[in-house]
């Protein structure tokens, strides 16, 4: 397969520049010096499976923007091995027999980080996590406000929770673990962010992202604290490990704990905002795992996929463990914890280990009945992982022969003693015939404990039928005495109706005889002194001349309000609060008479209202009276501040003159 690398190499610092090369089926091309932007112009243009350079910290402040912007797909490569690990790229070329000119230049430390590259030298940079950051938000703004952009912001948010929906859907499709935090608002969603726990290659093609639209959907993939190198080829030697049994309790504090197969604690830690890289890298550190456990029940998405990653077996619990259950298990292991995502892992760990316990024993005691001391732990592991007793022990044997082998294959010339062989024959022809005596106990023992399960489960269908029969009555006696308790409840608050309703009905049926006999004038009543209640009012009885309104909540109304009332020539308006100043002065101006609750009696049921005709007029006629005393006042105080003003004018002008006559 051809693939296409490019090696760089810096030129100068201030301004950045340079050099670049490219190697494609064994052909080396020099392409000369380029700038950040034109090389990263270069790169999305040919997409290299490769970008190779002796050192990526020679990008300096360029490097995140660097790593952000090259295609997926392409690796960058660092030749010279990883950081604390470094060999000079000298050294390097002469290792792997590449021709070099006598005198380095950045041209030829270009194309010497290319060619080794091409013979699969060197580390690559993973600078992000197996994590992918989804935020699905508004994208243009609402502008000010008003009807049309409640309504347009209404749609977006129900835009937003129907991309988010489809999103997880995908997600959930593709088997894809995940969490996502929304924020709702209107019914719908302000925005949504997903944490993906995969990487972006392999979400590539399921989810794009959106710009320019009502809906914006941006993808990022989670940096790493420090980046990782991993060599190209298979450079890393692999060590024996210790087996170990880990808890994990995800979220955004991570707590993590790790047994030996003795029950031991070998780890305890939390951390917040832990990456699964940190928490992969943590767990290798402490030894190998053969089962991840989790506290509940289903298995969150990481626990699943920290399992598969380690190939462990995955333990959960028939049921999420009670926190009564976990200090308990807590108390037994006689540990203290720091916190209670270290409690939750602790106990998950902690309750598979229980779990396996009998396993763990039998394969102990069988051991040392055959006399095995050593590789214990390893047999015991590989029992765990799913091989017989048999099986396990004829794994190892077979390992350490093969290093046995290994060992006498590369002593050279070293004699060959064929009484070892022997011995190691008869070994396992005696393992042979214990592990075929082992086999029949442990068929006899599997025949036993059926028999046991089976009786033990015909007791337990008769007890739990009856404990079932039980629980159905208690349930059935619960559910119909909240229903008395519901209908009670019902039956008061229906009382409590069907009074304040026929009260309501005598007080209206007066009200109405009142208003027939022409004793009484009907108000139409506006709850809210608002555009949309006024457009209600209209559509349904309509706001006529000699009308009176009678308003419950004023406030919020402005000037415009109250000159469309004004123009309509109501009669007065009535109001059950004080109005605000600016609708007040406006309506006073247009000699609309206002009065307020204490001023003149309101008689209301519901929608429908009604004062007395004659003390509605007296009230009119009092509140204009009252309004031309007022301006009157007014006046009079107008025209003796001028007089009051003129009278200061004239003594200033007589001081001056007296002042000049001297």
């Amino acid at each position: 397969m051809s693939i296409l690398i490019v090696g760089i190499d810096i030129i100068s610092e201030e301004p950045k520049r340079f050099a670049v090369v490219s190697w494609f089926n064994g052909k080396l091309i020099k392409h000369g010096e380029f700038t950040f932007y034109r090389l990263l112009r270069f790169i999305r243009a040919k997409k290299p499976d490769i970008v190779a350079m002796d050192n990526i910290h020679e990008l300096g402040e360029y490097l995140r923007k660097f790593i952000h912007a090259i295609p997926q797909g392409t690796k960058i490569v660092q030749v010279t091995g990883r950081p604390g690990e470094q060999r000079s790229l000298w050294s390097l070329a002469r290792e792997y027999g590449i021709r070099v000119s006598d005198k380095f230049n950045p041209y030829e430390e270009a194309k010497v980080c290319a060619l080794l590259a091409a013979r699969g030298v060197g580390y690559e940079v993973l600078p992000f996590e197996d994590e992918v950051i989804i935020k699905v938000s508004r994208g243009r703004s609402q502008g000010k406000g008003g009807w049309s952009q409640d309504r347009y912001r209404r749609r977006v948010h129900n835009l937003i929770q129907n991309k988010v929906r489809e999103i997880e859907e995908t997600l959930k499709r593709a088997n894809i673990p995940f969490d996502l935090e929304i924020k709702e608002k209107d019914q719908g969603l302000e925005r949504g962010e997903f944490r993906v726990y995969t990487s972006r290659e392999e979400l590539a093609g399921l989810i794009k992202p959106m710009r320019g639209g009502d809906v914006e959907i941006r993808i990022r993939p989670v940096e790493r604290k420090t980046f990782e190198f991993v060599p190209l080829k298979s450079e890393s030697v692999i060590k024996e490990r210790k087996s170990i049994i880990v808890g994990l309790d995800p979220g955004i504090t991570v707590g993590i704990a790790a047994l030996d197969l003795n029950g031991e604690v070998l780890a305890l830690y939390s951390e917040r905002n832990m990456a699964i890289s940190d928490i992969v890298r943590f767990i290798s550190d402490v030894g190998h795992p053969i089962i991840i456990a989790t506290d509940v029940n289903p298995a969150p998405g990481l626990v699943e996929k920290i399992s598969r990653s380690f190939k462990a077996q995955l333990f959960v619990p028939r049921e999420s463990l009670r926190v009564e259950e976990k200090n308990e298990l807590l108390k037994n292991l006689g540990i203290t914890v720091d916190d209670d995502h270290q409690r939750d892992a602790l106990a998950a760990a902690y309750k598979a280990y229980l779990r396996l316990k009998p396993k763990l024993d039998h394969v102990e005691a069988k051991l040392r009945e055959m006399g095995i001391t050593k590789k214990g732990e390893e047999i015991k592991a590989l029992v765990l992982q799913g091989y017989n007793l048999g099986e396990a022990i004829l794994k190892v044997k077979e390992k350490e022969k093969v290093k046995e082998e290994t060992k006498t294959a590369e002593a050279l010339e070293a004699p060959v003693d064929v009484t070892p062989y022997i011995e190691k024959i008869r070994e396992l022809e005696n393992t042979i015939k214990i592990m075929e005596r082992e086999n029949q106990e442990l068929r006899a023992v599997i025949e036993e404990q059926r028999r046991i399960i089976e009786s033990l489960e015909n007791k337990l269908a008769t007890y739990d039928e009856k404990i079932r029969e039980r629980i159905l009555r208690e349930k059935e006696l619960e559910i119909r005495d909240k229903r008395i308790a519901y209908l009670e409840k019902e039956l008061r608050e229906a009382k409590s109706i069907i009074e304040k309703l026929s009260r309501d009905l005598v007080l209206a049926k007066r009200m109405h005889l009142l208003e027939l006999r022409g004793t009484a004038v009907p108000l139409k009543v506006i709850e809210n002194l608002t555009w949309r209640k006024l457009e209600e009012l209209e559509r349904s009885a309509g706001i006529k001349r000699e009308d009176v309104l009678y308003v419950i909540n004023p406030a919020g109304a402005g000037k415009s309000i109250a000159e469309y009332i004004a123009e309509k020539k109501i009669k007065a308006l009535i109001s059950a609060k004080k109005l605000p100043s600016i609708v007040y002065e406006t309506l006073r101006e247009k000699r609309i008479p206002i009065l307020y609750e204490d001023e003149i009696e309101v008689k209301r049921v519901d929608d429908f209202a009604i004062v007395d005709r004659k003390e509605l007029e007296g009230a009119i006629e009092a509140k204009l009276k009252h309004w031309e005393e007022e301006e009157k006042e007014r006046g009079v105080q107008q025209f003796l501040k001028l007089v009051e003003e003129y009278r200061m004018e004239r003594i200033k002008e007589l001081k001056k003159k007296a002042e000049e006559g001297h």
